[in-house]
């Protein structure tokens, strides 16, 4: 029972052991000043190296093995077409779909003039031979149904074309007017111009941005007629600085230098947005640095408090502190000197390290200061604390350095590289524990202790696990079954778009192509030995009931050529005359400008008359709109001017165009497209959209399923998703069994006994079915960034219960009312609460992280106090059962 000393950890009697690890500590404590500055230099001398020598690597996909089979066809297929590598999508929306479409071709123009930050600049849906060929690639009835608008407007656009001023305009309204007093028709049948120039020139005249479409006007007043898209895009290939931490903000800043310096914005009607896979990574990491300070102040004050209630003394706190960020300086220099770069995932080897070298650190000092209740000689203290708990932290180290070299086989690169790092790391925060940190706790002389360490309040709580401790086994057997069960409902999401911040740019961009199958960037490519073959082979899988349709360069020849282009003769030989006349008349006067404001007004309100219909009530709108703007202060007029003939001219401009177009063979196909399609070596490419929502993970997993059996060396996005998952699932797996071997290995031979190993293991297990199953709780799903909090309580949960059985194996009752405990306690809350505040990161991924973290932080602590008193049980208990 509880007596007046802490009975978990008597003081020893005499000297403390001989072992290698209490001369260790012993020496630095004899020779405090020494050890303290050669770790001093080492620390110097590691800074010097990492600065002079840290590089990390923001290339995602260099985090799994390119041995990989779809890591080696994504690779294949990237050689074959280089420049659909690392892009930067421009989407520009405009108000009008000529301001879409002159924003586009202007801010292509200005790229091309300054080609310094791309290496490529294409338009993939315009261009001079989309701009001429257009049409042929509309179906036939499209075809029909915009020659007939073009045909049907001939009236109104001849006037126009002549005269593309605000008089050219009134002139064409003049001549419709004239047809309504002709009985020709009736203002109900060309209501929609009416409309639509009463409400322009309503806006314009009230202050108002204003944007005019002549071809919705001229589309939507015809039957069957056919918009035109409100949205283009330009794709950009930028060089990229590895080395930065986004790689392509140079490109993404000059692209929104020169929309800006084109006026391309909200003000004038049009937006400029980027997405892509560049501006997609370097969002992301932007927003991993957003917030730094935040979550880096609440990490340190989080860290700071716990060590406070953990040591309750500034000297060993800062003793603790100091060790911590000597190992790691040490650490970040050695892993450079391995690997010689960082990754995404590997630099995750600063929170491993800090959280498991603070708990070296907490347990070594609480030891400590139980020592100090009864021994005033320091060094005596330090020696004994290190013979109490040094063999532990020996061998919890060892452990979790096996742990995670575990992951040195995987493909997974990534986590590999962060096996080395953090294994290599534990052997320096246990040597630094064992050497430094006495030297310091010497150095600073540290006060007598005088209060107990243990805590005497949870006796209670120490003798219920021990004589209820069926009932506390049967509460986590009952546990561990609702948490096995619940793995049925565990969802793995590595798809990594849903790890990026949805209010970014980028990720708002490409949320919102996803909506229109058509621009959907989830697309597969296979790469075929030639076009016959990739003809073939696309036929095979457009007939898959989850692909809405499989492109190949073929795909750009035009069906039913000789109807199409016979329909856009006829409507050529019709307009000709119309649009190409021979004199153009010069820019009106502003006094001939308000004449013909005035002249044409007065002709729609004589003819509009008293008529109730709408079209008359539209007309008179129109000519009273038309009798202020001529009355209006010359800007006025001057602003509704650019707002019709600006879009006029690029309307009338892509109708002449479009009216050129010519037969499409292969031999025609432009250069630059027929790059896109065929590689250099005559490989070439099938481009694979999927049906149904491309956002949808089960959606795209049936999608690269369905296509991957029909072409195996299938690649692109939906592929490297589920593939990525697969590969990092299995190396989790691989690693995680690994890793239980060769500590179950350990502590066989170590502790010399099935019994104890299968104790200290099993409540690590629990922990980690318990994370999971509070994740499908609380409707969390593992992902690319969150898994790595596994590895963490991997190793945190084996240093904690490898510690509880080493003291029960040496005799310790009452386990509770420890020091030990207390450390555990602490050490846990430490790592907990200072990663969790990794839960305010502007991350998603990251977030996730450090809330997972935070839950098997819990976790691991419930099963180190309460699970493992109560599966040790007494002395008398063990003896009982091996009896």
């Amino acid at each position: 029972m509880a007596s007046d000393q802490v009975t978990a950890d008597p003081p020893a009697a005499g000297s403390p052991s001989n072992s290698p690890i209490t001369r260790l500590v012993a020496l630095s404590c004899a020779h405090p000043i020494a050890v303290t500055l050669i770790s001093a230099v080492l620390c110097l001398l590691a800074l010097l190296y990492a600065a002079a020598n840290f590089h990390l690597t923001t290339d995602t996909e260099a985090l799994i093995s390119a041995k990989e089979p779809w890591r080696k066809n994504s690779a294949a297929f990237d050689r074959a077409f280089p420049q659909n590598g690392d892009t930067i999508l421009i989407v520009i929306d405009g108000q009008t779909a000529e301001i879409a479409e002159s924003g586009a071709s202007r801010l292509t123009a200005a790229l091309m003039a300054h080609p310094e930050p791309y290496r490529h600049v294409e338009r993939p849906d315009g261009g001079p031979f989309f701009d001429r060929e257009g049409l042929l690639y509309k179906s036939t009835k499209d075809v029909k149904a915009s020659t007939d608008q073009l045909v049907a407007a001939q009236a109104f656009l001849g006037p126009l074309a002549a005269d593309p001023s605000l008089r050219g305009v009134m002139t064409s309204l003049s001549t419709l007017t004239t047809g309504v007093q002709q009985h020709q028709t009736r203002f109900q049948a060309i209501d929609t111009p009416l409309k639509s120039f009463a409400d322009a020139l309503a806006s314009v005249e009230a202050g108002k941005p204003t944007f005019f479409s002549w071809q919705a006007m001229i589309g939507s007043g015809a039957e069957g007629g056919v918009t035109a898209p409100t949205r283009r895009f330009i794709l950009v290939q930028p060089k990229l600085d590895y080395s930065a931490l986004e790689p392509g903000a140079a490109a993404s800043d000059a692209i929104r230098a020169e929309a800006k310096a084109l006026n391309l914005d909200a003000a004038h009607g049009a937006s400029v947005r980027l997405t892509g896979s560049v501006p997609l990574s370097d969002e992301e990491f932007s927003s991993l640095s957003d917030k730094w300070w935040l979550v880096a102040g609440s990490m340190i004050l989080a860290m700071l408090a716990m060590l406070w209630l953990a040591v309750r003394s500034v000297q060993i706190m800062l003793a603790i502190l100091a060790t911590t960020v000597a190992g790691l300086v040490i650490t970040a220099a050695v892993g450079l000197l391995a690997v010689h770069r960082f990754n995404l995932i590997s630099v995750a080897f600063i929170p491993l390290f800090v959280g498991l070298g603070v708990d070296f650190g907490i347990q070594l000092s609480v030891r400590f200061r139980a020592e100090r209740l009864v021994e005033h000689d320091m060094t005596r203290a330090l020696s004994k604390a290190a013979a109490g708990v040094g063999g532990a932290l020996a061998l919890a180290a060892t452990a979790i350095t096996l742990g995670f070299f575990a992951f040195l086989p995987t493909p997974y690169i990534g986590v590999s590289e962060l096996g080395v790092i953090a294994g290599l790391g534990m052997i320096i925060a246990l040597f630094l524990a064992l050497t430094l940190l006495p030297a310091l706790l010497i150095l600073m002389r540290t006060p007598l202790q005088t209060q107990e360490v243990g805590n005497k309040a949870l006796a209670p709580l120490d003798h219920f696990l021990v004589r209820r401790r069926k009932r506390v086994l049967w509460a986590f057997a009952v546990s561990m079954a609702l948490s096995l069960f619940s793995l049925l409902w565990v969802r793995f999401d590595f798809n990594p778009l849903h790890l990026k911040n949805p209010h970014g740019e980028a990720m708002a961009t490409l949320t919102d192509l996803m909506k229109n199958t058509d621009e959907s960037p989830n697309t597969i490519d296979v790469l075929t030995p030639s076009l016959a073959a990739a003809d073939a082979e696309a036929k095979k899988i457009a007939a898959l009931p989850q692909v809405k349709q499989a492109l190949t360069l073929s795909s750009f020849v035009p069906d039913d050529q000789p109807a199409k282009l016979a329909m856009i003769k006829d409507a050529d030989t019709l307009l000709d005359p119309t649009l190409n006349p021979f004199d153009i008349q010069p820019p009106p006067s502003d006094a001939e400008t308000i004449a013909a404001l005035r002249q044409t007004a007065a002709g729609l309100l004589s003819t509009a008359g008293q008529g109730r219909d709408q079209g008359s009530a539209d007309a008179r709108r129109l000519g009273q709109a038309l009798n202020a703007l001529a009355a209006a202060p010359p800007a006025v007029r001057a602003a509704a001017t650019d707002m019709l003939i600006t879009p006029l001219n690029v309307l009338l401009t892509q109708i002449r165009t479009l009216l050129t177009a010519e037969p499409v063979s292969m031999a025609t196909l432009p250069p630059d497209l027929v790059a896109d399609w065929i590689a250099k070596d005559g490989k070439s490419r099938i481009q694979v959209f999927p049906k149904g929502d491309s956002n949808d993970n089960a959606t795209l997993v049936r999608f690269s399923r369905a296509v991957r059996a029909v072409a195996p060396n299938a690649s692109g996005g939906p592929i490297s998703i589920q593939a990525a998952g697969d590969t990092i699932s299995f190396s989790f797996i691989e690693a995680g069994v690994l890793s239980f071997v060769v500590i179950s290995i350990l502590l066989v031979v170590v502790l010399k006994s099935v019994r104890e190993t299968v104790f200290t293991l099993a409540p690590i297990i629990l922990s980690i079915f318990l994370t999971l199953g509070t994740c499908v709780v609380i409707g969390q799903p593992i992902n690319f960034a969150n898994i790595i909090a596994f590895p963490l309580l991997f190793g945190v949960g084996v240093a904690f219960h490898i510690y509880f059985v080493m003291a029960w194996r040496n005799g310790e009752t009452e386990l509770l009312q420890s020091s030990l405990a207390r450390a555990v306690f602490f050490s846990a809350l430490t790592t907990g609460a200072a990663f969790g505040s990794l839960m305010l990161s502007s991350h998603p991924g990251t977030a996730s992280m450090g809330k997972i973290l935070m839950i098997s932080l819990i976790w691991t602590l419930v099963c180190a106090l309460i699970f493992e008193p109560a599966l040790l049980g007494s002395p008398e208990q063990a003896e009982t059962v091996e009896a």
